[in-house]
């Protein structure tokens, strides 16, 4: 099942960056040949709701999605994505699957 991801970039790993970041071998595997970017879901949050999540102790709520295509750090994406086996982990789904 698919669905739909708005998030902010915060850090990507290419393909032949894989071996050198501390990626459990279960990603490694999923994201071999592709790129690797963690995520802040909901993208990137305003001043008020940074200060209320300081005050409430809430920390941000971080995705990992493997996609073939690159992003920057700070980009905010849109994406189709389907969850995979692993907890918090998503697949870019190419257009028509």
């Amino acid at each position: 099942m698919t669905s739909e991801l708005h998030a902010e970039v915060l850090h990507v790993v290419a393909p032949d960056e894989g071996d050198e970041e501390a990626l459990v071998p279960e990603l490694r595997d999923l994201a071999a040949g592709r790129y690797v970017l963690v995520c802040r879901r909901g993208g990137p949050p305003s001043v008020l709701d940074r200060l209320r999540a300081f005050v409430r102790r809430e920390p941000i709520e971080a995705v990992t999605v493997v996609a073939d295509e690159a992003a920057a750090e700070g980009d905010v994406v849109d994406l189709t994505v389907r969850e995979t086996s692993l907890t918090r982990v998503y697949e870019v789904v190419a257009d028509g699957e």
